[in-house]
């Protein structure tokens, strides 16, 4: 019998797999692959909303369990994962320079925004009032990651290329089973695909739908990740990613020709080079109504657990909520009230009476 059952292999699975590997934990994933949105996913870590400048929520516990985590990550995969690259948050105006200047000045923020503006030097970028410089960030190369981990999972043989049928899952009080594995629990990291989970389909789990284009830019020049109304990110051999969008509406996977306009009339207000736009992916958030993760076990079956939740700052949050669970499994430490599932208990009983 097996320790654990994962579902779903984004950032969510992924990090808790890799925590029960450190643990020395017996454990399979299944997953399907139809949830894409860590792999299409910037990866940016940025402890900073750009919007209000205000530090995003718990960034700092989840930077000192986030670091470490993509170090070993990297160390064990031999692979290359953290590109450390600042972030310039573009200013329209003195206003916004002098609520950068105010805070800057903060507790909590003082670690993580430069006091100082910085002068546009680059002739094809309009940004007539500098920028502010978040400290401390980069970027998670999440596509590379999660096809290094599914292959090192496939070698050591834990991996199940399957759709996770239901109504297979069979529960008992001291084990789950699923066609022929059997394990002590099982943990959902199915990103959106939790709306279709039988189990956990009562949590408030909205979903919001990303889009990216990616551009070729010669003449850009730019090494860093710059914020404007959208993000423009520098990757490799003059290709920049631009984006990302937030629609609550529509939950496919496809790229539309609207989406693609919107973020072109926004790139073109402060980019002035000549690019050529070589692609556009999109994926949908696995989004919360209260903005924060779902993290917990299950009202009635004591043995079905959940991770998931963690928008737009994945790569931040999964180290540390993955470890929480973990703990909480094991040895009864208590995870977080503001991720905990329980929050939503009148949610559970109220669609149970349904």
């Amino acid at each position: 019998m097996l320790d654990y059952l994962i579902v779903g292999l984004g950032l969510a699975g992924t990090s808790f797999a890799e925590t029960l590997e450190k643990h020395g934990k017996t454990f399979k994933v299944i997953s399907d692959d139809s949830q894409i949105a860590s792999k299409v996913a910037a990866g940016l870590y940025n402890p900073v909303i750009l919007k209000r400048f205000t530090l995003a929520w718990n960034a700092v516990e989840q930077f000192k369990f986030a670091a470490p985590f993509y170090r070993q990550l990297e160390k064990k995969l031999s692979i290359r994962l953290d590109h450390k690259i600042p972030v310039m948050r573009r200013f329209a105006g003195v206003e916004e320079q002098n609520l950068w200047f105010e805070a800057s000045d903060k507790v909590g923020l003082r670690e993580f925004m430069s006091p100082q503006i910085l002068d546009n030097t680059n002739p094809n970028i309009d940004a007539p009032f500098g920028y502010g410089e978040v400290l401390h960030t980069g970027k998670i190369d999440t596509a590379t990651l999660l096809k290094t981990y599914s292959q090192f999972l496939s070698k050591n043989n834990r991996l199940i290329r399957s759709s996770f049928d239901y109504n297979t899952l069979r529960i008992t009080k001291g084990y789950v089973e699923y066609d022929s594995v059997k394990a002590k629990q099982i943990v959902f990291c199915e990103g959106f695909g939790l709306k279709q989970n039988p189990y956990f389909n009562y949590l408030p789990l909205t979903g919001t739908k990303g889009e990216y284009l990616f551009i070729k830019a010669p003449k850009l020049k730019v090494k860093a990740a710059i914020k404007a109304s959208i993000f423009c990110i520098s990757e490799e051999n003059d290709v920049y990613r631009v984006g990302a969008t937030y629609k609550w509406k529509d939950t496919t996977n496809l790229p539309t020709e609207e989406t693609r306009k919107e973020l072109l009339q926004k790139l073109n207000s402060f980019i002035e080079c000549d690019y050529e736009v070589i692609d556009q992916v999109a994926g949908i958030r696995p989004t919360v109504t209260d903005r924060r993760p779902l993290v917990g076990q299950h009202p009635e079956h004591k043995n079905l657990f959940v991770l998931n939740g963690f928008g737009s700052r994945g790569v931040m949050i999964a180290p540390s909520a993955s470890q929480q669970l973990y703990h909480f499994i094991e040895e009864k430490s208590p995870i977080s009230q503001e991720m905990d599932i329980s929050r939503f208990r009148k949610k559970y009983v109220m669609n149970s009476n349904v």
